[in-house]
């Protein structure tokens, strides 16, 4: 017997390649894995509600797994935390109905930026997790540029050039700059999907808007165009931060755990 259970994981992306397991590279869907597979006593699959970059990071990155049935929520937690590297912990186990997909099934993504203001930014460990930036920004004027994210758009211009996709459209339900103390900026997004660098190349032009290198109105002017070429460059991995993403309560069955 099998069952279905959603793993909430917390990470330091700094040294790996990313989620996604690559053909050379250490990443962390090829350690996680190789965890579950030691308990499983099979090989396992491991499904992320993102894929996201090298060097960027995650608080509770949903990712779907199964297992076999003598694994509960709170051995499962247990065990994947003694034997995972100290760069990934599982924060939290939670029992699904089978056939839940960390990716598809999600309704929504949350990320957030932060970019360092004050000069202890430049610190080589603040550094592993915010964007130094040694200017005053804007802040008002990032905000209202981050404004006209608002609802849903074709974000091909805040978009990595790659594989074509169906569409290129998102639906933004929140947008905001705000500054949690006198060191640093922070910028939370949420999404019903997000493109290949879309975060950082929002954040590359704002931050350029907040440096008075372009006009605010370019991100609503951005929005109209269907390619990249006159968009900031993306922002640095290391600011990044996959927040959490949200599922219908039909999803979830009774048993968890936690830390």
């Amino acid at each position: 017997m099998e069952r279905a259970l959603l793993l909430f994981l917390e990470f330091d992306g700094t040294e790996f390649c990313g989620w996604q397991r690559q053909t050379h590279g250490r990443s962390v869907q090829l350690l996680l894995e190789g965890a579950l597979s030691e308990l499983a006593g099979r090989e396992c699959t491991a499904v992320a509600a993102g894929r996201t970059d090298a060097g960027v990071h995650a608080l509770a990155m949903p990712v779907s797994v199964t297992m076999p049935q003598r694994w509960t929520c709170r051995e499962m937690l247990r065990a994947l935390n003694a034997i995972l590297p100290s760069e990934i912990a599982v924060r939290e186990v939670r029992a699904v109905v089978p056939g839940t997909d960390a990716r598809r099934s999600a309704l929504e993504r949350r990320y957030r930026y932060e970019v360092g203001i004050d000069a202890a930014s430049r610190s080589p460990f603040r550094s592993r997790t915010e964007w130094h930036v040694t200017k005053p920004l804007a802040l008002d004027a990032m905000q209202r540029a981050a404004d006209a994210l608002s609802g849903e758009h074709d974000f091909r211009a805040f978009a990595a050039v790659g594989e074509p996709k169906p569409h290129y459209d998102c639906a933004v339900s929140e947008a905001h700059w705000q500054q949690p103390d006198a060191t640093r900026l922070r910028f939370t997004v949420a999404a019903n999907r997000f493109l290949h660098h879309m975060v950082r190349m929002l954040v590359g032009t704002m931050v350029d808007i907040g440096l008075g290198r372009r006009p605010e109105r370019d991100v609503a002017t951005l929005l109209l165009r269907r390619d990249n070429s006159e968009t900031s460059p993306p922002a640095p991995a290391a600011g990044l931060f996959f927040v959490s993403a949200r599922y219908p309560d039909t999803c979830f069955l009774n048993e968890r755990a936690a830390w």
